[in-house]
């Protein structure tokens, strides 16, 4: 059938612009009139979609035949996952004899292209599967030998301190320090010279350290802080702060420790990248998490692999140390149940498949096609069930055992989806919150977006365990004592007050008889009988950023709305904010392409909030008055701060292809404007801010007064002025 060449071979940096010359070489059968030659690569990988028509842009791309013949070339999702991105090229008005050659050029610079924008996660062996339909049938061939090509980090542009969030008085504990280029890849180390500061003295931390060269991480083991507080720590290289900590508390002891964990993601054996061997490496040695799962598509988990998968699982899985643990992601079509994530307490059990339409001969166990059924199968099993929202969404509206299903998914790299936990209020349930990445590119923990149509951040979530163990896991999730991150180790304690003691069940009594307790005090994912009894809110939270708001939710309903700054405060900047989704399903990420003009009052400076893809930018029109810029949101938020020469001056018009508006500056005040834009929680808002940064810190109280009616859930949501979020599973008031 042929032969394919690459050239050149690369290594290239992850995300670069470059221009690849793949050479394909006719076989013995040519290729016959209209037969077709096909170049695909992974369905998740940002690789830029090859353009046609403007040869000065990026990723213009031309075919040539050697002999003349005529060629129509264009690109579609055309191939079975995992490989579905295709360029595909139809031989026309002539054929191809052996010998005969095809020249790609991807990124073709001859007539001015910068290149090929390259996928921008790291990855050995990213291959272009090259196809032949030699006899014009559409019956295509894989050519035995595939071009590959290795990607590498960039340079660093960004650095991460990654400290546990408590550790006790006088134990040892662990402090890294990463490297990241600009599109999330741990960037190898230059040979750095680091030195470190913290409030706190902590016996064992260098005052100077030079990294290895070539390390993608810089690990400091046994540090101990010798006196309770709460510690900020910083990383300084030539006198210039490269990162803060994330926060820290130092405590005398505590009846639960906290842990993160990302229990969701996949590998290169479905549909993710790189091998399920890296992903766990990955998870403790480079994103420093102290939990992980796997959750790969069940249709694409042969027996092997599920085989396989369990032997990894039990191999990393350290008590005390690092959890590993096993499972799948239950894929049922969205009308079928969708999308859930089961987690097994053991290795060894069956996998239930939604269906067989990739591993049909290599799956030995039946399909379990609807999520009823599923939850029948799993009857029994020491098993956890999170509802997920991936490009299916979990509808919990039609299916739902409380027994299993302990968790829903707020948050993950495909966007915000805190209508999910909506959904479960309206039925009645009783869940945790977990935020999860949801990894495709081999980096479960610390997840970018990267260019593609992922548009958030990974998630995390702090589970609070009475030790590093499945069993303290799996127990933590049961009780729904966690709370998710949009990826940032915000620190956030919450706990319910009563003066006199209440009806606290060890687990939800709609299940069954469950044991009961009286306490006066209990913590987020309790459920609690209180009678007439008021409950004070009392929370605290330390971010990773100034803290712009702390919202207070009853149920779906906004009861509260706390700052840590006053209206004193406020000065001459402006948030212009947007946020929401198109809908629930797949392709549920909404484009913002936007301009403000400001008359009557000059734009000083601006800063971009939470764009994550370095290719979408805020863009000067007009100096000091005009601004346009791209940006995407996929539930999750995304704006641009303004610095004004006056505070109360001017008028801002902004217009996107969304929604549109028109605000006052001097009647803007302390109020914060909204326009809405429709579809799932789409809106444009415009709000003062400090001049600035403020508080990482903020403590809410918050008295909560139960009719004794309905379920109360009570849950708190956090807003970091960086874009970053937080929710506390809900305290659950009932009758």
């Amino acid at each position: 059938m042929g032969s394919a060449t690459l050239s050149p071979s690369g290594p290239f940096v992850a995300g670069a612009h470059e221009e690849l010359t793949l050479s394909y070489t006719a076989g013995d059968f040519g290729i016959d009139d209209t037969g077709m030659l096909k170049i695909s690569w992974r369905t998740t990988s940002d690789m830029s979609k090859p353009q046609f028509n403007q040869p000065q842009a990026a990723n213009y791309t031309t075919v040539e035949a050697s002999n003349g013949a005529a060629l129509e070339v264009w690109f579609d999702r055309l191939n079975i996952r995992p490989y579905g991105n295709t360029l595909l090229i139809r031989i026309g008005r002539g054929y191809l004899r052996a010998g005969d050659t095809l020249t790609v050029r991807f990124g073709d610079r001859r007539q001015g292209s910068p290149g090929y924008r390259l996928q921008t996660n790291v990855e050995a062996n990213v291959e272009l599967r090259t196809s032949v339909d030699a006899f014009a049938t559409y019956e295509f061939c894989q050519l035995p030998v595939q071009p590959v090509f290795d990607l590498v980090a960039g340079r660093p542009a960004r650095w991460k301190v990654i400290v546990p969030s408590l550790v006790l008085v006088g134990e040892p504990f662990r402090l890294a320090v990463v490297a990241e280029d600009v599109w999330g890849n741990p960037a190898p180390s230059a040979g750095e010279a680091l030195t470190f500061a913290a409030s706190h003295p902590i016996r064992g931390l260098p005052g100077r350290i030079e990294r290895e060269i070539g390390s993608r991480a810089t690990v400091i083991d046994n540090l101990i802080a010798d006196r309770e507080g709460d510690v900020d720590l910083a990383v300084f290289a030539d006198g210039e702060e490269l990162a803060r900590a994330n926060p820290m508390r130092v405590g005398r002891s505590a009846p639960a420790r906290r842990y993160w964990g990302d229990l969701h993601g996949q590998s290169g054996e479905t549909i993710g990248m790189g091998s399920a061997e890296d992903y766990f490496r990955y998870a403790r040695d480079l994103a420093f998490i102290d939990i992980v799962g796997h959750q790969g598509n069940d249709f694409q988990i042969t027996d092997t692999f599920w085989d396989r998968l369990n032997r990894l699982t039990a191999a990393f899985d350290a008590p005390g140390r690092f959890v590993c643990v096993p499972g799948y992601e239950w894929s049922g079509n969205t009308g079928m149940g969708g999308d859930r994530n089961i987690f097994y307490r053991h290795e060894g059990r069956p996998i239930r498949r939604s269906s067989h339409i990739l591993v049909e001969g290599q799956a030995s166990t039946p399909a379990i096609y609807t999520a009823e059924e599923l939850f029948r199968a799993l009857d029994g099993e020491n098993a956890i069930v999170v509802a997920h929202v991936g490009g299916r969404y979990a509808d919990i509206t039609r299916a739902h055992d409380g027994r299993l299903e302990r968790a829903v998914e707020v948050h993950s790299t495909w966007g915000t989806f805190e209508w999910m936990l909506h959904d479960a209020f309206a039925q009645g349930y009783r869940v945790g919150v977990v935020c999860h990445s949801d990894d495709h590119k081999g980096r479960p923990g610390a997840t970018r977006p990267g260019a593609s149509s992922f548009g958030a951040i990974g998630g995390l979530t702090c589970y609070f365990m009475a030790e590093l163990t499945r069993d303290g896991l799996f127990a933590a999730l049961r009780a729904r004592h966690h709370y998710g991150t949009t990826g940032a180790r915000i620190f956030l304690d919450l706990h319910g007050h009563f003066e006199e003691p209440v009806t606290v069940f060890s687990d939800d009594p709609q299940l069954g008889p469950v044991q009961e307790h009286r306490r006066r005090s209990v913590q987020m994912g309790d459920i609690v009988r209180p009678g007439p009894a008021v409950m004070r809110l009392a929370a605290e939270v330390r971010g990773t950023a100034p803290i712009d708001q702390v919202d207070v939710f009853y149920g779906s309903r906004l009861a509260a709305t706390v700052h840590p700054y006053r209206a004193a405060d406020l000065g001459r900047r402006v948030r212009v904010l947007w946020q929401g989704a198109e809908y629930r399903g797949r392709g549920r990420e909404t484009i913002w392409q936007g301009r403000l003009r400001l008359e009557g009052n000059p734009i000083v400076r601006f800063a971009p909030v939470n764009f994550l893809n370095p290719e979408r930018k805020v863009c000067v029109v007009t100096p000091e008055t005009e601004l346009a810029w791209s940006s995407v949101t996929t539930g999750n938020l995304a704006g641009i701060d303004l610095w004004f020469d006056a505070a109360d001056r001017g008028t801002l018009d902004i217009e996107t292809n969304i929604v549109s508006g028109r605000v006052d500056l001097a009647s803007l005040a302390d109020r914060r404007m909204v326009f809405e834009g429709g579809g799932l929680g789409r809106q444009l808002s415009v709000y003062r801010l400090p001049d600035q940064d403020w508080s990482r810190r903020i403590v809410v109280d918050h008295a909560v007064r139960f009719s004794g009616v309905a379920d109360l859930p009570v849950y708190l949501r956090v807003t970091q002025a960086d874009g970053h979020q937080a929710w506390s599973s809900p305290i659950y008031l009932i009758p």
